[in-house]
């Protein structure tokens, strides 16, 4: 049976092979933002973006020292989504 061809114009996402992905996630906690990392919690920012730049920047650091890494973004409804993967979306972020 020929297997069904997926339409996905979406990028790949960077693999390295054994890799652990290193994920930092943005959330909202009522007015302020923070940053969940390894179980530790960093904030209070005061803007989704300022918490955005701080978390890009740690993992950009960490992904130059051979880390697979990426930023998740929690919205409103409590789910995640991918911001940015280092390796594939540009750094610095553009505005």
């Amino acid at each position: 049976m020929p297997r069904p061809l997926i339409r996905d114009n979406a990028p790949p996402g960077t693999f390295i092979p054994g890799a652990l992905q290193r994920r930092y996630v943005v959330a909202r906690q009522q007015d302020a933002w923070f940053i969940n990392f390894d179980a530790q919690e960093f904030g209070p920012y005061r803007s989704e973006r300022e918490a955005m730049l701080f978390a890009i920047d740690a993992a950009h650091k960490l992904g130059e020292q051979g880390a697979a890494t990426q930023v998740l973004r929690v919205d409103e409804n409590g789910d995640a989504g991918t911001a940015w993967t280092y390796g594939r979306d540009p750094y610095p972020p553009r505005s």
